[in-house]
């Protein structure tokens, strides 16, 4: 299967960048990660994503999924499923670019949440 691949360009760009905060990420009240080392990626009008580096998250807490989508910017995506301590679970709230496009290699290594599933709360104290 042949797959469209785009660069980012004046027309749908995409930034990445050092959040230069503390991160916190909370699902079911647990704390799923937290981190100094987040970045942030902004993609032409869409809401600015925190990535994660996998090693601040609590492994533990997550379940690989056989969810996969494609973005033509990044390129193949896999998810998770975050089981809290409380026992509740939210389904694929996590998802990760393990190989992505040069364009945007900064975030192999990272993950993120979806903003509507998950409290992800950035420290402004350190901003």
């Amino acid at each position: 299967m042949t797959r469209t691949v785009l660069i980012p360009d004046a027309t749908h760009p995409i930034t990445i960048q050092p959040t230069g905060s503390r991160v916190t990420v909370r699902v079911g009240g647990a704390v799923v990660a937290q981190t100094d080392s987040a970045l942030s990626l902004a993609e032409a009008s869409y809401p600015v994503v925190q990535y994660i580096p996998v090693d601040d998250v609590d492994q533990a807490l997550l379940e690989r999924t056989t969810s996969q989508t494609y973005c033509p910017y990044k390129g193949d995506a896999s998810y998770y499923t975050v089981k809290a301590p409380d026992g509740s679970t939210e389904k694929d709230v996590v998802w990760t670019y393990e190989h992505p496009y040069p364009s945007v290699a900064e975030i192999a290594g990272h993950v993120a949440f979806y903003r509507d599933r998950a409290e992800i709360t950035i420290d402004p104290a350190n901003s």
